[in-house]
C-alpha cells in the first residue's frame, strides 16, 4: 500500500472511530436498566488500558535493548488490547450511556483537566497508532522511529489517564 492510501484509510478510519465514540457521549440515549455483565466493563476497560501501559513500557524497554521480535510482539499486543479496550468502550456507553462525576469540590479541578487532556490525546493517538503501526509493518523504520517517539508517550499517556479516570469516576 502506498503512503497516500495508507494516509487515506488511516484518516477515514481515525474519522469514523471518532465520530462513533462522539455520537456516543454527545448524543445517544442509553437503554434503561444495564445488565451485570455491561455494569463491568468500566472495569475490564481499565484493566485493558493498565494491559496496554503495561505493554507499551515493557515494549519500549525491549526497543531499547535492541530486541527487536520481543518489542514487536508487545506493540502488536499493545495494539489489539487496545482494540478490544475500543470495543469494549463502544459497547459500554451504546447500552449503559456516560456516567457523570459526582466529586464534590477540590477533586472536580483534578477530575476534569485529567479527563479533558485525556479525551483530547486519545482523539489524536487513534491516527498516530495506526501511522506508526503503518510504517513499521512497512520496513520504513526512519519513519516509524521519528513518529514513535511521539506516538509512544501519548499513548501511554492516554492509557494510563484511562485507569485513573475510572478509579476517580468509579471508585472515589
Amino acid at each position: 500500500m502506498s503512503d497516500r492510501r495508507a494516509r487515506l484509510v488511516i484518516a477515514v478510519v481515525s474519522t469514523v472511530v471518532l465520530a462513533v465514540v462522539a455520537s456516543l457521549l454527545l448524543g445517544h440515549a442509553p437503554q434503561a436498566g444495564v445488565p451485570p455483565a455491561v455494569a463491568a466493563l468500566p472495569l475490564a476497560n481499565a484493566c485493558l488500558n493498565a494491559t496496554s501501559a503495561a505493554l507499551l513500557s515493557v515494549g519500549f524497554l525491549f526497543i531499547r535493548r535492541k530486541r527487536v521480535s520481543a518489542h514487536k510482539a508487545c506493540m502488536v499486543s499493545a495494539l489489539v488490547v487496545s482494540f478490544l479496550f475500543l470495543a469494549s468502550y463502544v459497547t459500554y456507553h451504546a447500552l449503559a450511556g456516560s456516567r457523570p462525576f459526582t466529586g464534590r469540590g477540590w477533586i472536580r479541578a483534578v477530575y476534569f483537566p485529567i479527563l479533558i487532556s485525556h479525551v483530547v490525546l486519545a482523539a489524536a493517538i487513534v491516527p498516530l497508532v495506526l501511522a506508526t503501526v503503518f510504517r513499521a509493518f512497512t520496513g520504513n523504520f526512519a519513519r516509524h522511529r521519528r513518529l514513535a517517539r511521539w506516538t509512544l508517550p501519548l499513548w501511554l499517556y492516554v492509557s494510563v489517564t484511562g485507569v485513573i479516570v475510572y478509579w476517580m469516576l468509579y471508585r472515589l
